[in-house]
């Protein structure tokens, strides 16, 4: 790894500047285009929160999570992100609903006890459609749930993690106060924006399968979303080599593109487009984990 990852770097001054300029100047002069510059940079700085997580684009930890520090996501501590992805990490454990802390798989007696309305909506949460729109939600409340759970039961961390996102909340605060000429619901709405693209990805990152490799996707893709999600959807080769930097995935995957497909048993779609064609308004798996016995 050099000292400096400068593609990195670089990403991160283009994002922090498309943010405020989304924000003040553009906002002001066209209100929808600084929406659409909002949403895609806040976007791109999760993305980039990924990148740092896992050890880009300097040696020094410290420093790489001061880059990412303005949290222009607003909702998800980059602490209790980091900490959660690490575990999802653990490759044994993906899509276990206890234990894959991203998993929307639930156990199936869990399930049974639902609610039928919250059943209807989980299910619609598990097309395309329902997690672009309600999926932001869904995913807030019960992460939000589960940490509140985790502070009650004095988790360590995770109160520390909250309170260190209320600085990292109050500069961009600060930004829109001192600078913006945004409306505030538009600067929600284009943060809740950038997080339904986010679910774009996550949707069919990982599957129920018996082999661990089994459970995690490739998308061939090359277009504007896998720059917004810095080759994620490569998602294989990323937890195949978690320290591997986003600019270089695809020349790792062209070189051991038939190995990384064989050891995936094959669960490959050839770009987002044909994501949406199967899945707008068609659920991908069953809420409750298909491979867990059944009350």
């Amino acid at each position: 790894m050099p000292a400096v990852e400068w593609p990195t770097l670089a990403l991160v001054v283009l994002t922090y500047a498309v943010w405020a300029l989304g924000t003040s100047v553009v906002a002001g002069l066209f209100l929808p285009l600084g929406m659409v510059m909002v949403t895609l940079a806040a976007a791109l700085h999760s993305s980039l929160c990924h990148e740092v997580l896992h050890g880009h684009p300097t040696r020094h930890r410290r420093l790489n999570e001061l880059l990412v520090f303005p949290q222009l996501a607003l909702f998800v501590p980059y602490g209790r992100f980091r900490d959660t992805h690490i575990e999802h990490h653990r490759d044994e454990r993906l899509t276990d609903p206890y234990d894959d802390p991203e998993t929307n798989y639930l156990d199936p007696e869990t399930w049974a006890r639902l609610p039928g309305w919250a059943r209807a909506a989980l299910r619609f949460n598990n097309t395309l459609a329902g997690r672009l729109v309600i999926g932001p939600l869904v995913g807030q409340v019960a992460f939000m749930a589960a940490d509140w759970r985790a502070i009650r039961a004095g988790r360590p961390g995770v109160l520390a993690a909250w309170l260190v996102h209320v600085p990292a909340v109050a500069m961009v605060a600060w930004w829109m106060v001192a600078f913006g000429q945004m409306p505030v619901w538009a600067w929600l709405l284009s943060t809740y924006a950038a997080l339904s693209i986010l679910k774009i990805r996550t949707f069919l990152e990982h599957r129920a399968h018996e082999t661990v490799p089994g459970r995690t996707v490739i998308i061939e893709d090359r277009g504007p979303l896998a720059f917004l999600f810095l080759n994620n959807n490569l998602h294989v080769v990323h937890h195949s080599r978690p320290g591997v930097p986003w600019y270089r995935l695809w020349a790792l995957y062209q070189a051991e593109r038939e190995a990384f497909r064989a050891a995936n048993d094959h669960y490959h779609y050839q770009s987002y487009g044909e994501v949406f064609r199967r899945y707008f308004l068609r659920t991908k798996d069953p809420v409750p984990h298909p491979l867990w016995k059944r009350p």
